[in-house]
C-alpha cells in the first residue's frame, strides 16, 4: 500500500510540474521574458510580430530583412531558423552583439525581439610612422572612410594591404597595429590609429645558384633584373631590395632565357630565401637545365588566308634551328609584323594560333601550327567616352576606326596616336576597349578619354637697361571661328570653343623702347572634311635706340672721374638707358603670312606638305645694328627693306606622344625662296651705288635669298614599360644662299648658341638656333652672322611623372654644332661640343618649361677661355 501511495504522489507531482511549465510558456505576464531554451523540446510557431532595438541609423524593415525572418512565417523553436538569423547578422559584419528572444508566446504565435548592438563608426583616421606621400597612397588603397563602420574584417584587410604595400617597397619586416580609441564627444564613434613600424629595408646579401652549366652565375644574376646582391659594383644602379613578387618574376625570367636558348625542360628544382641578418637575406636556387632541342618539322593546319610557304617565311624559323620559344612567341603575336597582327589587320579578330609539339624525338621537335581563322569582323559601333572639350565630330574625324570598316589593329593604333597628337586628352590614359561579338561577327570599340586643359598662358617680366620688359601670350587650342558670331554656342569664358582650332595672341613691351604684337590662327581641318590645314598670321614690332647723348655723357663722366683720380679710364658706360629715349632711331617690322597644308598618302600618310606665302617689311631709321655693308663703304641704317617669300615644307611625324615620345621620328625639309630680282635686273651689283648712298641702299629694297633647312629627330624606348628611359637623337643643318654674291641677304641669317629662345634682343633679323653650353649668339657675334649651321645631339630622357596635370622628365645630353659666315666654309666635322643635364616640366596652362646645365668644351671666336659652365632656362618645346 505504501509503495502504491508513493507512486501515485510522484505521478501527481510530475503532472503538476509539466502543467506549470506549459502555463509559463504560453501565458507569461508583462515584465516576464520567455527565453528560447535550446535544450528543450522543439515546437512550431507562427511569427506574430518582430521588434528590433539597439540600432538608430537603419529602418526596422531593413534590419529585419537581414535576418531572413518575416511576420506570418512558421518557424521551429528552438531550431535552425533562429540560428540562421543570428549567423546572417554576424556575417553582415556591422554588429558587435546579437540576441533573439521571445517577448511572449500566445498559443502557437510567437513575438520575437531582436536586440542588436551596432559597430562604431570612424570619426577620423590617423597614420603614425609614415611620410605624407605614403599616407596618401595607403588612404587610396585601404578604403577606410570617415563615417563608415569599422569591422574586424576591415581591420584585418587593412593590415594585409599595408604589409603588402611595404613588402613591395622592400620593407619585408614591417609591423602594423591598428587601435580603436573611443570618441568621447560622439556616441558609437571611434578614432582609428594606424601604427606602422616599417623597420629597415630588406636587401639581398648573397645569391647562390647550383646546377647551372650552360649559363654562368654571372649571366644568371644579370638576367634577374629586380633581385640583386648589394655591395657589388655591377649593381650600382640596380635595386638591391628583396621583394618576393619581383623575385618570382626574376625566376621566370631565368626559365624564359633557357627556353630562348632551346632548353625547353629547364626548371628550378628548389629555391629558398633565408635571413642572413635583420636587414638582408640569402637567396638559393638549384637549376636543372635539361637538354637542348632543335626544330625538325613545321606544319600548318587550318590556314586558308595565307599559304603555308608565306607563313613559314613570316615565322622566320626553319628546320635545324634552335627551338627558341621566345622567338616563336614574338613571331606569332608580339612583333609589329607578327603573324597574328597580319591577320588582325585584315579583320580576323577571332584569329587564334596554337603551336603544338606533336612529336619529340631525341633532341628534335615537330611543331604543328594550328590556326583558327574565323570570319572577318567589321566594326559595328564606335563610342567616345570622357570627351567634354571638343565637338564629337572633331574627335571622330581623327579616328581610323569607323563603323562598317573591317577591324584593323594597325588602324586602332594609328587612331590612338592621332587622338594623342591632338593635345586635348591625356595620352597616358587613352584606352581603346575592343569588344568582339562572336554571335554576329562584329566588333564594338569604346574609346575611353580623359580630357585635359590645353590652352596656355605665358606671362613673364624682366629687367633690362631700358626698364621692365613684360610679355603676355594667350594660346587657345580649342577655338571655334564658326561660333564666333553665334550666340550661346559652346562659349567658355569669352571665346567660343569646340572645333580644335588654334588662336594665339601675344604682346611684349617695355613701353617706349620696345613693342611687339602678333596674332595667328590655324585650322587643322579647313572646311571640316579633309585634313587640310589653313593658317594666317600677322605681327608688328617697333624698337628704338638710345640717344647719342647717353654715350657722350657716360664717356665724359668716366673721363672726368679718371682725371680726378677716381678709378681708371676704361671708356665704359654705366648709366641707365631709361632716360635717354630717342624716337628718331628705330626699326619697325611688319609681317603677314598665309599658309596651307595637306596630309599626303604617299609614301605614307604620316607625311605633310605645306606652303606659306609670307611678306615682311623692315623700316630702318638711323638704325646701326644690322651691319648691312653697302658698296660705298657705309653701313645701311636708313631705308625700307621688303621680303616676299614662298616657304615649302615636307615633314613627317610618327611619334606616339607629343609631350614625352617613346618611339617614332620627326623630320622636316624646308625651302624658303624669294624672287631672284638680281637675275632679272641689268644692274652690276658689284659697283652699283658706290658714289650714291640712296642707290646703294636701294639694292636691299627687295631682299632675295634661298634658304634650305633639314631637321630630324628619332626616339627609341630602351624598355617596354610606361616609365622607361628614351634615347632621342637630333640632326639638323641650314644654309642661307644667294642669287648674287654681291647682294647677300642681311636678314634670315642664323643666330646660334645658348637656349634657342628668341626675344627682346638684336637678333630680330635672324633665326635662333640653340647650342647649350655656350652663351646666346656666341657662335654668331654681331658682324659675323651665320649663313650656314649644323647641330647634332643625343639625349637620354627618363620620366619622373606622367600625369594629366603635370609631366616631368629628367635628361642628360651631348651636343655639337657650329655656324659659318661663308657657306663655302661649311664643315660638319668642325664642331663646338658640350654636355649637360636638365629637367623639363609640362603644365597644361603654361606649356613646357625647363632648366639645363651644360658645359662647353671648346673655345670660340679666338677666345683663350673655354665656354665652360652655363645655365639655360627653357620655355616652350623645341622641334
Amino acid at each position: 500500500m505504501r509503495k502504491l501511495i508513493s507512486s501515485i504522489l510522484i505521478a501527481l507531482c510530475c503532472i503538476y510540474c509539466f502543467t506549470a511549465e506549459g502555463y509559463a510558456q504560453e501565458n507569461n505576464q508583462p515584465g516576464n521574458e520567455s527565453f528560447i531554451l535550446y535544450n528543450g523540446t522543439s515546437k512550431r510557431y507562427e511569427i506574430a510580430d518582430i521588434k528590433v532595438t539597439g540600432i538608430k541609423n537603419y529602418e526596422d524593415y531593413v534590419l529585419i530583412g537581414i535576418s531572413g525572418l518575416a511576420v506570418g512565417q512558421t518557424i521551429t523553436v528552438p531550431g535552425d531558423d533562429i540560428t540562421g538569423a543570428i549567423k546572417r547578422y554576424w556575417r553582415h559584419g556591422l554588429f558587435s552583439d546579437v540576441k533573439i528572444s521571445a517577448d511572449k508566446i500566445v498559443g502557437d504565435k510567437i513575438y520575437l525581439h531582436i536586440e542588436l548592438k551596432q559597430r562604431p563608426r570612424i570619426t577620423d583616421i590617423h597614420f603614425h610612422g609614415v611620410k605624407k606621400s605614403e599616407r596618401e597612397d595607403l588612404q587610396a588603397k585601404l578604403g577606410l572612410v570617415k563615417g563608415s563602420q569599422i569591422t574586424p574584417n576591415l581591420i584585418d584587410r587593412a593590415k594585409l594591404i599595408i604589409k603588402k604595400h611595404f613588402d613591395e617597397k622592400g620593407f619585408k619586416n614591417a609591423e602594423v597595429n591598428i587601435i580603436e580609441t573611443e570618441d568621447k564627444e560622439h556616441e558609437d564613434q571611434v578614432y582609428v590609429n594606424v601604427n606602422i613600424d616599417k623597420k629597415e629595408k630588406v636587401k639581398v646579401h648573397l645569391i647562390t645558384i647550383d646546377g647551372n652549366e650552360i649559363l654562368s652565375d654571372k649571366k644568371l644574376k644579370r638576367i634577374m633584373k629586380k633581385t640583386n646582391e648589394k655591395g657589388k659594383l655591377v649593381n650600382l644602379f640596380r635595386t638591391k631590395k628583396f621583394i618576393n613578387e619581383k623575385y618570382e618574376e626574376d625566376k621566370q625570367k631565368i626559365i624564359d632565357k633557357y627556353n630562348e636558348l632551346g632548353y625547353r625542360d629547364a626548371i628550378i628544382l628548389v629555391d629558398s630565401v633565408s635571413p642572413y641578418d635583420d636587414k638582408t637575406v640569402n637567396v638559393y636556387m638549384k637549376i636543372n637545365e635539361g637538354n637542348k632541342y632543335y626544330l625538325r618539322d613545321i606544319t600548318w593546319v587550318g590556314n586558308t588566308v595565307y599559304q603555308s610557304d608565306l607563313l613559314n617565311e613570316q615565322l622566320r624559323m626553319k628546320s635545324g634551328d634552335v627551338y627558341n620559344q621566345k622567338l616563336l612567341n614574338d613571331r606569332v603575336s608580339n612583333d609589329e609584323d607578327a603573324i597574328g597582327n597580319n591577320y588582325y589587320n585584315r579583320g580576323y579578330v577571332f584569329f587564334h594560333l596554337d603551336p603544338v609539339e606533336v612529336n619529340i624525338d631525341g633532341d628534335s621537335i615537330d611543331l604543328e601550327m594550328r590556326i583558327v581563322e574565323g570570319p572577318q569582323a567589321s566594326i559595328s559601333h564606335v563610342r567616345i567616352n570622357g570627351n567634354d572639350r571638343l565637338y564629337e565630330n572633331v574627335v571622330r574625324r581623327e579616328l581610323r576606326t569607323r563603323p562598317g570598316d573591317l577591324f584593323s589593329k594597325e588602324a586602332l593604333e594609328r587612331s590612338y596616336r592621332e587622338i594623342a597628337q591632338m593635345g586635348h586628352f591625356n595620352p597616358e590614359n587613352i584606352k581603346p576597349d575592343v569588344r568582339p561579338d562572336v554571335t554576329n561577327g562584329t566588333v564594338d570599340i569604346n574609346w575611353g578619354l580623359e580630357s585635359k586643359a590645353n590652352d596656355q598662358v605665358e606671362f613673364s617680366a624682366g629687367w633690362g637697361q631700358t626698364g621692365v620688359i613684360g610679355k603676355l601670350s594667350l594660346k587657345f587650342t580649342n577655338f571655334s571661328f564658326a561660333n564666333l558670331f553665334r550666340k550661346n554656342k559652346n562659349y567658355r569664358g569669352f571665346l567660343p570653343q569646340g572645333d580644335g582650332q588654334t588662336l594665339t595672341i601675344s604682346g611684349q613691351t617695355n613701353g617706349r623702347y620696345y613693342q611687339s604684337y602678333s596674332v595667328s590662327f590655324m585650322d587643322p581641318w579647313f572646311g571640316g572634311k579633309r585634313p587640310n590645314s589653313f593658317s594666317v598670321s600677322t605681327f608688328f614690332s617697333k624698337q628704338t635706340d638710345v640717344s647719342s647723348q647717353y654715350y657722350n655723357s657716360a664717356y665724359m663722366n668716366n673721363y672726368y672721374n679718371y682725371l680726378s683720380g677716381f678709378g681708371n679710364y676704361s671708356g665704359g658706360y654705366y648709366d641707365n638707358y631709361e632716360s635717354y629715349y630717342d624716337p628718331d632711331k628705330s626699326i619697325k617690322m611688319f609681317g603677314v603670312s598665309v599658309g596651307w597644308g595637306k596630309r599626303l598618302r604617299w609614301p605614307d600618310d604620316y607625311f605633310t606638305l605645306s606652303a606659306e606665302l609670307s611678306y615682311q617689311r623692315f623700316m630702318l631709321k638711323d638704325w646701326s645694328y644690322l651691319y648691312i655693308m653697302l658698296n660705298n663703304g657705309q653701313y645701311m641704317n636708313t631705308g625700307n627693306c621688303n621680303s616676299l617669300s614662298l616657304n615649302l615644307t615636307l615633314s613627317r611625324n610618327s611619334t606616339d606622344n607629343p609631350i614625352f615620345p617613346r618611339y617614332g621620328s620627326e623630320f622636316s625639309a624646308s625651302l624658303s625662296i624669294t624672287p631672284p630680282y638680281s637675275l632679272f635686273s641689268k644692274k652690276d651689283y658689284a659697283t652699283y651705288g658706290k658714289d650714291n648712298y640712296k642707290d646703294a641702299a636701294s639694292m636691299y629694297k627687295w631682299i632675295e635669298y634661298h634658304k634650305w633647312k633639314f631637321k630630324a629627330k628619332t626616339y627609341t624606348a630602351l624598355m617596354d614599360i610606361k616609365k622607361c628611359p628614351v634615347i632621342m637623337t637630333r640632326t639638323e643643318f641650314g644654309i642661307l644662299g644667294h642669287f648674287n654674291k654681291h647682294k647677300r641677304s642681311p636678314f634670315e641669317t642664323f643666330y646660334m648658341g645658348g637656349d634657342g629662345m628668341s626675344g627682346y634682343s638684336y637678333n630680330y633679323a635672324s633665326e635662333t638656333i640653340a647650342l647649350r653650353g655656350y652663351e646666346n649668339g656666341a657662335l654668331t657675334p654681331y658682324g659675323e652672322e651665320g649663313y650656314a649651321y649644323v647641330r647634332l645631339g643625343a639625349e637620354l630622357r627618363y620620366p619622373l611623372m606622367l600625369e594629366n596635370s603635370t609631366s616631368i622628365y629628367a635628361l642628360g645630353f651631348l651636343e655639337a654644332g657650329n655656324a659659318w659666315k661663308e657657306v663655302s666654309k661649311f664643315n660638319p666635322f668642325k664642331l663646338k661640343r658640350s654636355a649637360g643635364v636638365g629637367v623639363r616640366i609640362f603644365l597644361p596652362m603654361i606649356g613646357m618649361m625647363g632648366i639645363d646645365w651644360a658645359y662647353g668644351f671648346d673655345k670660340i671666336n679666338g677666345s683663350t677661355q673655354y665656354s665652360g659652365s652655363q645655365f639655360h632656362f627653357i620655355i616652350g618645346q623645341e622641334f
